[in-house]
């Protein structure tokens, strides 16, 4: 479907276009006409698939088309980590811009001052993380009593990152009428406990399977006895491997740390983003590798979640996840957009139970090499 066949302001059609998209993708085809009939939606959709256009471009439009607005927030997006917050407010900022709609994004790791002072501005649209944003309600700062559209985006990575009772505090804050999307990538029976509790009569939507991301994507597995032959074997593919981008994920933030020290040794620069990172860091080495000023970026799950990097030639797992999905949600940030996308998992003779869970979940055996 083209976006000039919905139903959409010219001024938004016109931005679209600006962004150089023509054609909506399965998701967006799927969720704006039910989001723009204002009805609830669950949206089952990963990273990559163009869900936050999906709910981004509706809102934009619903909100145009009620004008005059009050002055306060009337769509709340709340999403679980700060990347994610920054990547969904510079969609609505780049789909909004010739339509005058005022948005703000607010996160922890950063002093609240300059956020608090935006928030004076009155923005229409508010893309916050939980912790940010129960603080500065709790202080007198946000105004959710004129809300009319409640975003909850990467659901089941909320439950992952234990911000469920947050979420559920959030929403006590909320208007009962209102319209609420929900997306997640994946549909765990946690997830569709909140969904029912949130939702009123919610059409469903869904995209790509978790499994099926995968069947593009070149995957291998190599063996190792240990950690020190993990890291020696890192190195070496690195240093042979002709991708000019890798994405390279490690289980903690100390060892994400120690991977950078080990790779710097051998003349490999990389630079690493987690948790513990300050915001500005992580931005830095985010904004470094995509602009290929590094070729290697170390990541943790958690700080990795909403990282949009187009072009990526290589995802390399130091580790194989507890969780099958998990690993698909990492490989599935290469191979994009019809590109050619590779991934290398390592694992230790302990992890073989959970590499078999993996082959299990994608329905296809991984390439040992």
């Amino acid at each position: 479907m083209l976006f000039n066949e919905l139903p959409l302001e010219p001024k938004l059609l016109e931005a679209i276009a600006e962004k150089g998209y023509t054609n909506a993708t399965p998701i967006q085809e799927k969720a704006i006409p039910v989001i723009l009939d204002q009805q609830d939606l669950i949206g089952l959709a990963q990273t990559g698939t163009g869900k936050t256009a999906a709910f981004a471009i509706p809102i934009l439009q619903l909100l145009h088309d009620k004008k005059p607005l009050n002055g306060n927030i009337e769509a709340l997006i709340v999403t679980p980590t700060r990347e994610l917050a920054i990547q969904i407010a510079e969609n609505f900022k780049a789909y909004g811009k010739h339509l005058g709609l005022r948005s703000l994004v607010i996160f922890g790791g950063v002093k609240p001052h300059a956020q608090i002072q935006t928030l004076k501005q009155k923005p229409a649209i508010l893309i916050a993380t939980p912790g940010r944003l129960l603080d500065l309600h709790q202080q007198g700062f946000v105004n959710l009593k004129s809300l009319s559209m409640f975003v909850l985006d990467e659901a089941d990575r909320m439950l992952d990152m234990g911000f469920i009772h947050d979420v559920k505090r959030i929403v006590k804050l909320l208007p009962k009428q209102r319209q609420t999307l929900l997306f997640s990538a994946t549909m765990p029976s946690e997830v569709r406990s909140l969904a029912q509790s949130l939702l009123s009569n919610p059409k469903e939507v869904t995209v790509t399977p978790v499994s099926s991301t995968a069947e593009r994507i070149d995957q291998s597995m190599i063996q190792v006895a240990d950690r020190k032959h993990k890291e020696s074997a890192l190195v070496e593919i690195l240093q042979k491997d002709p991708a000019e981008s890798v994405l390279v994920f490690a289980r903690t933030k100390h060892g994400a740390d120690k991977l950078v020290r080990v790779l710097a040794k051998n003349k490999l620069q990389a630079m690493a983003i987690h948790g513990n990172k300050s915001q500005n860091a992580r931005q830095m080495a985010l904004s470094h590798f995509k602009q290929g000023k590094i070729r290697i970026l170390v990541a943790t799950d958690i700080a990795a979640r909403g990282i949009d990097i187009s072009g990526l030639d290589l995802v390399v797992n130091t580790d194989v996840p507890t969780v099958a999905e998990t690993y698909v949600h990492r490989i599935g940030r290469t191979g994009r957009a019809g590109r050619e996308g590779r991934s290398i998992i390592f694992c230790e003779p302990e992890d073989f139970k959970y590499f078999k869970a993996i082959e299990k979940l994608i329905a296809k055996k991984i390439r040992v090499d």
